[in-house]
């Protein structure tokens, strides 16, 4: 089944100038990238994109974290595109993530992991309109 998804490139990873790697790992697997743009996400609105975490203990961190510095984000196209965009992210604990995935291979720390990824369908569609407008999406 065709699915879209919301990658994000983490503050780290358009800091370790690794968007390009991001992408080309995405390309390699048969995924497409139909939207793309890079931001800087204010405090409140890492706040609202990250609601979901407001209970747990990183939740400060991770929206101070997102704030921090330009990211991209993108709308990934594909089968199974899902699944497949975690597959490759790898584990949020780069210690735990296999061999080759891009967090294994890239990122520092669990929070400093490089991307972002949808975990679900309906997170997939809240995600993708928190970042992009119909019109931004290549059809």
């Amino acid at each position: 089944m065709i699915e879209r998804t919301l990658s994000l490139v983490k503050p780290d990873g358009v800091e370790q100038n690794c968007i390009g790697e991001v992408i080309r790992r995405f390309e390699a697997k048969g995924l497409r990238v139909v939207a793309l743009k890079l931001i800087r996400i204010e405090q409140k609105q890492a706040e609202a994109f990250y609601a979901v975490h407001r209970e747990r203990p990183f939740y400060r961190s991770l929206t101070a974290f997102l704030s921090s510095g330009p990211v991209v984000a993108m709308v990934i196209e594909g089968e199974g595109a899902i699944p497949l965009v975690r597959q490759i992210m790898g584990a949020t604990d780069p210690a735990k993530a296999e061999p080759g995935t891009i967090r294994r291979d890239l990122a520092t720390g669990i929070e400093r992991n490089v991307v972002h990824g949808s975990d679900g369908t309906e997170t997939a569609a809240t995600e993708i309109a928190f970042f992009f407008n119909a019109l931004e999406i290549i059809r």
